[in-house]
This record gives C-alpha cells, sequence and structure tokens, in this order.
C-alpha cells in the first residue's frame, strides 16, 4: 500500500516504504499552484505556510488520536523521502595550466549530469603564472580552497583536489575514493532541507532544520554547464579541454539561524543553473544543497 493524499489543488499516491494510507481534508486552502509531482508535494507540505490540515487515518481509534498519529507518521515518511533525495556537494578545485588535472575534470564531466550529486569545478589562479592564465579561474576559488586547508589543519593547496561534503579531501587522481565518500555521504541524511523555486529573474529559497544548532552560511552560486578551450600555452600546450559545471559566480546571501525556517529571495537573472549550499562557517561542513537547472 502507498501513502495516498487527497484534497489541496490535486490528488496524489505514491508508494512510500511507510506503507500507510492518509487522506487529508483542507480545512483552508492556503494556495492554488498545481501540484503535479510527488516531490513538489513534499515542499507543497513542508514549505507553504499556514498549512492548516486535518488528518483521518483509517481504521479505529478516537478522531484526535488518530489525527497526531497520522500527522507523524506523514512527516515521517516524507521527511525520509526527503534526506533520501538530497544530492551530494562535489567540489574540484583544478586549473587549465596543471598537467594533472585533466583526469579529474573528466571525472567531474562522467558527474556532470547526475540527480544525486551537484558536481562543480572551482578553476584557481595559483598556476596562471606558469605560463597559461586559466580562462576561468577566480582568486574566491583559491581563497575557498584555503579555507579548506586551514579547517583541515592543512598548511598547503593542491589541484586536482576534490571535497566532498565540505568535509572530505580527496586527492583528484583516485576514483576509488571519491566514489566511497560519495556513497557515505548519499547515505547520510542532511541536517538541513533546501528548496528552491524560480520568480521570474530571482529565485526564492526555503531553508528549514530539525535539531541544528549554531549559524549556517547559505551560499548562492551559478555555473556553466560546459565550454571548450584550446590550450596554448603551459603545461597543456595544444590541448583542448571540454570543461563542465564551470562556476562563475559565487556568493553569501544569508547567515541563517536554523532554529527557524528561512525564506527569502535572490536575484539570479539568466538561464544558468542555480546552486544553493547550507554549510557551517568558514569551510565547514555542508548541511545541505539544492539546484535548478
Amino acid at each position: 500500500m502507498g501513502v495516498e493524499i487527497t484534497g489541496g489543488p490535486e490528488p496524489f499516491k505514491a508508494i512510500d516504504s511507510c506503507g500507510i494510507q492518509l487522506h487529508t481534508a483542507f480545512v483552508e486552502s492556503v494556495y492554488s499552484d498545481t501540484v503535479t509531482r510527488f516531490s513538489r508535494s513534499v515542499d507543497w507540505l513542508f514549505q507553504r505556510a499556514p498549512l492548516r490540515q486535518v488528518f483521518v487515518l483509517e481504521g479505529k481509534g478516537s478522531g484526535m488520536i488518530r489525527q497526531a498519529m497520522a500527522a507523524m507518521m506523514l512527516w515521517g515518511c516524507l521527511a525520509g523521502n526527503a534526506a533520501a533525495e538530497a544530492p551530494v556537494v562535489v567540489e574540484l578545485y583544478t586549473s587549465q595550466g596543471c598537467s594533472s588535472c585533466p583526469p579529474a575534470d573528466a571525472m567531474l564531466r562522467e558527474m556532470k549530469d547526475r540527480e544525486d550529486v551537484i558536481a562543480i569545478a572551482l578553476h584557481v589562479d595559483y598556476w596562471d603564472y606558469i605560463g597559461w592564465k586559466d580562462s576561468f579561474a577566480h582568486p574566491g576559488h583559491t581563497e575557498r580552497q584555503r579555507g579548506y586547508a586551514r579547517a583541515a589543519g592543512e598548511s598547503t593547496i593542491y589541484t586536482p583536489q576534490f571535497v566532498v561534503g565540505g568535509a572530505d579531501h580527496i586527492v583528484g587522481t583516485q576514483p576509488g575514493d571519491l566514489r566511497q565518500k560519495i556513497e557515505a555521504h548519499l547515505a547520510a541524511d542532511d541536517a538541513a532541507q533546501l528548496t528552491l523555486e524560480r520568480d521570474g529573474g530571482a529565485v526564492r529559497i526555503r531553508a528549514m532544520a530539525t535539531d541544528l544548532k549554531g549559524p549556517v552560511d547559505l551560499h548562492m552560486l551559478r555555473y556553466t554547464p560546459s565550454q571548450r578551450v584550446a590550450i596554448r600555452k603551459g603545461e597543456n600546450r595544444g590541448r583542448v579541454m571540454d570543461y563542465s559545471n564551470i562556476v562563475s559566480d559565487w556568493q553569501v546571501v544569508a547567515q541563517w539561524d536554523p532554529r527557524e525556517a528561512l525564506e527569502l529571495q535572490v536575484e539570479a537573472p539568466g538561464e544558468l543553473p542555480v546552486v544553493v549550499i547550507a554549510q557551517r562557517p568558514n569551510e565547514g561542513a555542508i548541511l545541505g544543497a539544492a539546484r535548478l537547472r
């Protein structure tokens, strides 16, 4: 048996591991947009406010008990689904002027279309002096990598380097280690849940968390999905490289107290994908992420 929810703008049914049949009768309609997919229904249940519902669980028992049980079970079912679908952020620190980087660039290219991984390339500028100036490099990317080094108690930075979930640092020539770390992060629940919605030339961000304390930074970034570069000088002279998910803009849009749900709107003109990351300050652990392609 699946989870069946009726009422609201459109009924929907989805197979859920909880195996409970629930019915909802709305006391008050609070919005009018149409929900057509279960994933959007999860966002609907948790992010729309005020949400006043009466839950009725089929079977015996008093009405109030049935309502309370249904509400708790529905929360558990849908929160579990949301956690299971949360993507893992994989950052690659790379450079067009680094002869060791092309294999890592190819590894990121293989991950670029995965729904369960947000794979992004941050090109650094500290190899520009050796003969080729990276056309995607930004000093902010170098500073972010230095921040990860400081957080890990390391004194040097290098390319290629993968950082998984803001916590695990992996040499970019070790695909087995990268795969294991991604799988480990996918198996864990995100501490923060983020949803994104385009609103004209802006993005509406909603964030919520359970049992999470302390400050959290909300980062928003844009990336170019793919671009080909002919490298004419330096260590990769003569090579034509295809780069993927190249970060072109990065900003901290809010500092969030996760004891309270947050909603904000940020300007994001154009059609480039948008990623929002919830992360502990000073390049700490990534607590959750979401993307709009």
